[in-house]
């Protein structure tokens, strides 16, 4: 079996790096620098400096070399590219082959999850064999052995299982799961309320603020997800609670960095433009605001964030916004 995982950012890498144990992978970057950088020195400098790859990853800027022949397409484009790179390497894949998108964000205009961009793209294709794998997964981490789980989604079962032994390892737990739903969107929405607890972190708040907004980030979560066909329950797995608390309560959280420095002063501009990779929240908020307007659920957090992000709300003013809402009750967590 040949893997090829496309898109060598740090998530792209430590996927590839974690399919490489167990079978034939190659990764495609954009640069070729960086591709041979990662195929003589086990190494991506850009993304993951200090973080050793398996020697059997092969790393190439080939993109048409890449995919040919793979049994399994892995994307890791960030949604906002994720659109054209795959119409680019269309023609080569069959209409059986398994689709994995590690994207966590939503197409902007079109309100598309990646996957629904997959089935758009490569029309034809088997739906069961569009799928993601996403859980609470800080590749720096998952790229040093540390123990770690995730959820490999797709609506065929087969294919999820098979899926799941390509990228198991002794230090990385996959469990399957056929809410492709349900795994897609609370991967996409939690990047909002990474956004807002660091902007909660940054104006100085402690644990309290940051556990209700993790808990109340999740009500928002399930709320949507469900309005989207996703099975309320995978909210409490691990592409939901698991993802949210891992992506609202660690520095390496890009999310969570970007609303940081927001709730201590810095421009959005100035943030953005000192990353060196994207942080989905920043423009998948507008997109997930938009898909809660269509579907009337009510996503008060995830309001404060655009309003901060787009409209340029103090940070301060989001919490009074929040804190003075309507009293009301709690409905089973997700009230």
């Amino acid at each position: 079996m040949k893997v090829a995982v496309v898109g060598a950012g740090s998530w792209g890498t430590c996927v590839a790096s974690l399919s490489s144990v167990n079978t034939d992978t190659v990764l495609w970057a954009r640069r070729p620098e960086l591709a041979e950088a990662i195929d003589r020195d086990h190494e991506n400098p850009s993304y993951l400096p200090g973080c050793s790859l398996p020697d059997t990853l092969r790393g190439t800027s080939d993109l048409a070399a890449a995919v040919a022949g793979a049994d399994v397409i892995v994307m890791g484009v960030p949604s906002h590219g994720f659109r054209e790179v795959l119409t680019e390497i269309a023609p080569a894949i069959a209409p059986d082959t398994p689709v994995i998108s590690l994207s966590k964000g939503v197409e902007q205009g079109t309100l598309k999850r990646m996957t629904e961009v997959t089935a758009d793209v490569l029309v034809g294709h088997l739906p069961g064999r569009i799928g993601v794998l996403t859980g609470p997964n800080l590749a720096k981490e998952v790229a040093e052995g540390q123990p770690a789980a995730s959820v490999v989604a797709f609506t065929d079962e087969a294919t999820a299982e098979a899926m799941q032994k390509v990228f198991m390892t002794p230090r990385f737990r996959v469990y399957t799961n056929t809410d492709v739903v349900g795994c897609e969107t609370a991967g996409a929405l939690k990047n909002v309320m990474a956004i807002a607890t660091g902007i909660a972190s940054g104006l100085g708040f402690g644990d309290n603020s940051r556990a209700a907004l993790i808990t109340r980030g999740l009500a928002e979560l399930t709320r949507l997800g469900a309005a989207l066909g996703g099975n309320p329950l995978t909210f409490l797995g691990l592409a939901g609670i698991g993802d949210l608390v891992a992506t609202c309560t660690s520095e390496k959280s890009r999310n969570r960095t970007v609303g940081f420095q927001l709730g201590q002063g810095r421009s959005l501009d100035d943030i953005i433009a000192d990353m060196n990779e994207v942080a989905e929240g920043v423009k998948s908020t507008k997109a997930v605001l938009e898909l809660a307007a269509t579907h009337s659920v009510e996503m008060p957090i995830a309001e404060q964030v655009g309003a901060v992000l787009y409209d340029g709300r103090a940070p301060m003013d989001m919490v009074a916004e929040l804190m003075g809402r309507e009293a009301k009750p709690e409905l089973h967590g997700i009230g």
